[in-house]
């Protein structure tokens, strides 16, 4: 029986396609994290601030996709310190 798509781990190549971004560095780190396309797509979500649409305030990240969260945001407040 195969798993969904989204449900699998990807390459390195499919989360820089997912992520849109080339950083070797950044993209190893996420694979580090064991993370599904469904992990990453949700962690990204987190990241654009599209999960709070409806104005309600959606269950906290857990595991692998709060990890790659972290990975994603780590620039975002690295920037906001300067």
């Amino acid at each position: 029986m195969t798993r969904p798509v989204s449900e699998t781990r990807p390459s390195l190549s499919e989360i820089a396609r997912l992520i849109g971004e080339d950083d070797p560095e950044k993209l190893a780190r996420i694979l580090a994290t064991g993370a599904t396309i469904a992990e990453i797509e949700k962690a990204l979500l987190w990241a654009s601030g599209t999960q709070d649409v409806l104005g309600e305030a959606p269950p906290p990240l857990e595991g692998p996709a709060a990890r790659v969260y972290d990975i994603l945001t780590a620039d975002q407040f690295e920037d906001d310190r300067r």
